[in-house]
């Protein structure tokens, strides 16, 4: 038995991560069978019987002394993370974000209407593509990140910019989202019908042609050359990184870096330029700007390496989308590069494009025997450990814990 003690740091901004952080590692090193966090006189014991993580004993029956706020909240906080990882709880996205609630009921007001307004075919569109189920991951992490540093400049309302970012920021992942549904032929969006088969392919193209013009002429109005530049590259980012996919099919000698390169494109280039423009916005200093560059861009690569793996270990009703289409139409990411390296057969099956019947069964097999599984959730770990470090120049509150766990959430969706 091995016995570690942890005391809490002197800032609680970090306690969220750390705890989760504490309880990541004893997960992972099997050979730690109990750990122990010790704070004035409290105790609270993870114990992992044979390396399990699923036997866990939270020691909670005497009070936890107030006289130190910081150590007081460090337990209370462990204590509710691993009684909610007992009962197989996740976080709720709507706990979440409920610090800009308000914020985005006023966002999904407004969007039907600014898509819309202009023509009442596209409106009929609009109200599939906005009513499809979508969680507002985009505009809550722009409101969060407004919200957070705004209290470094000490401003007290969120600005019209602000809230116009957010909504530029969704138009635009929404566009890209229906041009990528007519690219890839697929008929399912969130569990409901995508737009092109509902209306058409060329209605679908206009759609989405119209969110990306409508995006943009109000980015233009925004009068921020920076922050215009910004998100003018994030649609250029999107063309490179399906050009980047479309060019690699079926090819198994792309190497990580490459599919690193890709997931950028597609998807952490927008959540990034969008958090660096909050923060602008809110007229924080270059550093902090920075480093919510750098928060959006490990949180969106890990979300993609997240969605990655869910491809090969979720059902058709779970993900909202084909399972296996991924790999099935040639796209390899990383779970299927990681097992390349062990499994010199599912070169093979790649090289055939999975025309024997079977093939991409098998493949998606070997996927999960060569360790793919595995070593693309501890890269998609990696990232959000960036994604957190980024986090530390902002102030304590509710806004930075909510961007914290957001980074845990996105992890926790392949649990």
């Amino acid at each position: 038995m091995t016995s570690t003690a942890f005391c809490a740091r002197g800032s609680d901004a970090g306690l969220g991560y750390q705890q989760r952080r504490a309880i990541d590692h004893r997960r992972s090193a099997k050979c730690w069978s109990r750990r122990r966090v010790v704070a004035e006189g409290a105790t609270i014991s993870f114990t992992a019987d044979s390396g399990s993580p699923t036997s866990l004993s939270v020691n909670t029956s005497s009070p936890i002394p107030a006289g130190d706020a910081t150590n007081s909240r460090f337990l209370n906080g462990v204590a509710s993370y691993v009684q909610r990882r007992e009962r197989r709880e996740k976080l709720s996205l709507n706990e979440i974000i409920e610090p800009v609630s308000s914020d985005l009921d006023a966002l999904n007001q407004n969007l039907q209407s600014i898509v819309g307004v202009q023509n009442p075919l596209l409106m009929s569109a609009a109200e599939q593509i906005f009513g499809a189920g979508g969680k507002r991951m985009r505009p809550a992490i722009v409101f969060l990140v407004s919200r957070a540093t705004m209290q470094l400049a000490r401003l007290n309302t969120i600005h019209l910019q602000h809230r116009r970012l957010a909504e530029i920021t969704e138009m635009i992942h929404t566009a890209s989202l229906i041009h990528d549904d007519v690219l890839d032929e697929s008929d399912v969006r969130r569990g409901k019908e995508t737009v092109h088969q509902l209306y058409g392919t060329r209605i679908a193209v206009l759609a989405g042609d119209f969110m990306f013009a409508q995006s943009s002429w109000y980015l233009a109005n925004l009068d921020n050359l920076e922050v215009i530049k910004l998100i003018s590259q994030v649609i250029k980012d999107f063309a490179s990184g399906e050009i980047q996919q479309a060019s690699s099919l079926f090819d198994s000698d792309i190497t990580l870096d490459n599919y690193l390169d890709k997931s950028y494109y597609k998807t952490a280039s927008l959540i990034a330029a969008s958090t660096r423009s909050a923060a602008i916005f809110s007229g924080a200093d270059p550093s902090v700007c920075d480093k919510m560059f750098d928060y959006g861009k490990y949180l969106g690569l890990a979300f993609q390496i997240v969605d990655d793996i869910l491809d090969f270990t979720q059902s058709t009703a779970q993900l909202g989308k084909p399972a296996g289409s991924d790999l099935a139409k040639g796209n390899l990411t990383a779970p299927a590069l990681f097992a390349l390296d062990k499994e010199p057969e599912l070169r093979k099956l790649i090289d055939s494009e999975f025309t024997d019947e079977g093939s991409l069964e098998s493949a998606v097999q070997l996927v999960k025997r060569g360790g793919g599984i595995d070593r693309a959730m501890e890269l998609a770990k990696q990232k959000a450990e960036l994604a957190i470090q980024a986090l530390e120049c902002l102030p304590v509150g509710a806004a930075r814990s909510s961007l914290e766990k957001m980074v845990e959430y996105v992890l926790e969706r392949v649990f």
